[in-house]
């Protein structure tokens, strides 16, 4: 296969770059040629990726966290292109979603026997009505809040990183009227949170679509409703779990297409990153995206 490496070197506050040598040396013993690129800025990454896609490689291999993997998924998506994900980021979850290990280099040796054997497969992606793609879940309300606080934050590392963060936007809570139209059903209440799942995972591993199924042509979505925050405080054990879904708090969706509007002013992020603020159309597009992962 044709591969090309890409590092985004500053994912995970430096892990991607110290990673890289290693990853690149595992994915050699399994393809024939490898080139590799590590670009300075998230508009030459984009340039990068859009650059290999165009040149039509077979496969192209990245190593970052989530907005690496935005990225990627931008360029890849409905190609020919495959793509695997290197985990060095905070979150991790579309290669956590794909069932790869969290540490780089045992993640560079699953793929490297995946791209040695040609193995790749299609997983669904969602699209926001503007173009935009993502891979792994978009949300609004209390948890794009948590993301909005969470990237402005610089400690600590990983998950305590969210935790913190959900604690500090707690004290803000504040539920808004939310509408969620479906091609079957239309939902209105009081919310605090409105999450659309292509995968299960958020915030480094938090599964709160836990149902969702990258394979299946369909979102799971999950709607927190007017919670107070001692309810909300008590919901979030779970989350960790997924038994969140079960408590009365929460309504859960099954669709192929997604409308979400609210009085609240709530801000959209997908995969980890900032769409814009509400009104929002998502669609699920089956197997748009070739990938390489466990499995």
């Amino acid at each position: 296969m044709k591969t090309a490496l890409v590092v985004v070197p500053s994912s995970g506050l430096g892990t991607a770059a110290r990673v890289a040598g290693a990853v690149a040396a595992r994915l050699r013993e399994s393809v024939d040629h490898l080139d590799h690129h590590v670009p300075t800025s998230p508009e030459d990454t984009d340039a990068t990726l859009r650059a290999l896609v165009d040149a039509d490689v077979d496969a192209v291999v990245v190593v970052g966290g989530d907005g690496a993997a935005h990225a990627a998924v931008q360029a890849c998506a409905q190609t020919n292109t495959a793509l695997a994900i290197i985990p060095a980021g905070t979150g991790n979850d579309l290669a956590r979603a794909l069932g790869l290990p969290g540490d780089p280099v045992e993640a560079a040796a699953v793929v490297a026997d995946a791209l040695g054997e040609g193995v790749t497969r299609r997983m669904d992606l969602g699209r926001v009505e503007d173009g935009a793609w993502f891979a792994t879940v978009l949300c609004a309300g209390f948890d794009s809040a948590v993301n909005e606080r969470v990237n402005r934050m610089r400690w600590p590392r990983g998950r305590r990183r969210y935790d913190l963060a959900i604690v500090a936007q707690l004290a803000l809570l504040k539920p808004a009227r939310l509408v969620v139209r479906t091609e079957g059903e239309t939902v209105e209440l009081r919310a605090n949170s409105v999450a659309v799942g292509n995968t299960p995972f958020y915030g480094g591993g938090i599964p709160v679509c836990p149902g969702a199924d990258h394979t299946d042509g369909l979102f799971d979505v999950t709607i927190v409703g007017d919670a107070a925050r001692l309810d909300l405080l008590r919901i979030l054990p779970s989350v960790r779990t997924g038994a969140h879904v079960d408590h009365a708090a929460v309504t859960t969706l099954r669709a192929r297409e997604v409308s979400l509007a609210v009085d609240g002013g709530w801000i959209g992020y997908a995969d980890g990153e900032r769409i814009r603020q509400l009104p929002l159309d998502v669609r699920c597009v089956p197997g748009a995206l070739s990938v390489v992962g466990a499995g």
